[in-house]
């Protein structure tokens, strides 16, 4: 596993930037160098649960079903088999009925 910060294209205080600041030829480059097919990271919403970027050679991927309680996102987990073939699983947030009660305090705004 790679993070985003240790591909020297910035500092991880700017790797939420990364779709911005890296491209096909970047991502290209670094799995060239680093021997590998395919970059999966995770830590930015992404609606579907999952978002193949740059010819399929990074995916993001989420976990969290309706962040913060108000998104309404999916979330996906990545499951790859001993052929590295990947298979997403989907699924959505619990319904309200069968959650528990949220903290009585709020989600900051900087988490959404």
């Amino acid at each position: 596993m790679w993070c985003v910060c240790r591909m020297g294209w910035r500092d991880c205080t700017e790797a939420a930037a990364f779709d911005a600041i890296a491209g096909v030829s970047q991502v290209a480059q670094f799995n060239s160098t680093n021997a590998i097919d395919l970059i999966a990271r995770a830590h930015q919403l992404v609606m579907e649960g999952y978002k193949h970027m740059f010819n399929d050679t990074l995916v993001t991927v989420w976990s969290a079903p309706n962040y913060c309680y108000r998104c309404g996102n999916v979330a996906a987990i990545l499951e790859l088999d001993e052929h590295l073939t990947k298979n997403f699983k989907i699924f959505e947030a619990a319904p309200q009925e069968a959650r528990g009660v949220p903290a009585k305090k709020p989600a900051p705004d900087y988490f959404l």
